[in-house]
């Protein structure tokens, strides 16, 4: 463990570029660039909004904001992970030539897009602004649940990196997951209407965005639902970190 910060010590700046260029090459192709991480919370949140506004039994006029505290944190939970997951093999080239830690790769793809995922909650604030949502001193517990979706994210991101070095059809498998954790996380719709109440506890984002619901929206932290993301997000770290520790020297045969 000593080992491995003392790399990290020596390997944050070329932490630090991995970062700044995977947020530039997001980008580079684009003519808006940057702003699309404003522009596509916005629009998903239009279409969302119209579409399901007319299923809820209840007239809620800060639905919007509702819809954007669980669709952004989706998607930051699926683009980190997707991106992490394909790190390794992504970077053989340099994996095979110059020795980095490893574990630089998947951590500086969770980075980038955490700090997109900054950006875009800007969008955030103008609809709590546009429809009244005003903060509360509840608002300052909303960096909980960011923090522990931050340790998931990485924890789920030096799993999947391992597992999609070995095993190609990864990449497909877990966008199907992706799938069902997004509609299982009560994104765009409210998770007292389901009867099956135990489905959610199988959700690894879903009692984070409660949480963080719960924050912008001025109430306390739910315990229960902050227990079950605490475990979900430590016991996805340390086996991510175990799995990847023990597997890592195997990466060169196989990519």
């Amino acid at each position: 463990m000593e080992r491995v910060f003392k790399n990290f010590k020596k390997y944050r700046y070329l932490l630090f570029e991995l970062t700044k260029k995977n947020i530039k090459l997001k980008y580079r192709r684009s003519y808006l660039g940057i702003l699309w991480t404003l522009l596509e919370p916005i629009l998903t949140t239009v279409v969302l909004t119209l579409v399901f506004s007319s299923l809820r039994k209840k007239s809620d006029t800060t639905f919007p904001v509702y819809i954007l505290t669980g669709r952004l944190l989706y998607s930051l939970f699926s683009q980190a992970t997707k991106q992490a997951m394909k790190s390794i093999r992504s970077n053989s080239g340099m994996i095979k030539k110059v020795y980095v830690p490893k574990y630089i790769y998947p951590l500086s793809d969770v980075l980038s897009n955490y700090i997109i995922f900054l950006i875009s909650m800007l969008v955030l604030f103008g609809a709590m602004f546009v429809f009244k949502v005003y903060p509360t001193k509840y608002i300052f517990n909303a960096f909980i649940p960011l923090i522990l979706l931050l340790v998931l994210c990485l924890g789920m991101g030096l799993i999947l990196a391992t597992l999609a070095v070995f095993f190609r059809d990864m990449e497909y498998l877990w966008s199907v997951v992706l799938m069902l954790i997004m509609y299982t996380a009560a994104i765009f719709y409210d998770a007292s209407t389901v009867p099956a109440q135990w489905i959610f506890n199988f959700n690894p984002i879903y009692h984070i965005i409660v949480n963080f619901r719960n924050s912008v929206y001025g109430s306390p932290l739910d315990i229960n639902a902050l227990m079950i993301s605490v475990g979900y997000s430590f016991a996805s770290l340390i086996i991510g970190i175990i799995l990847f520790y023990r597997k890592q020297d195997k990466f060169i045969l196989n990519i």
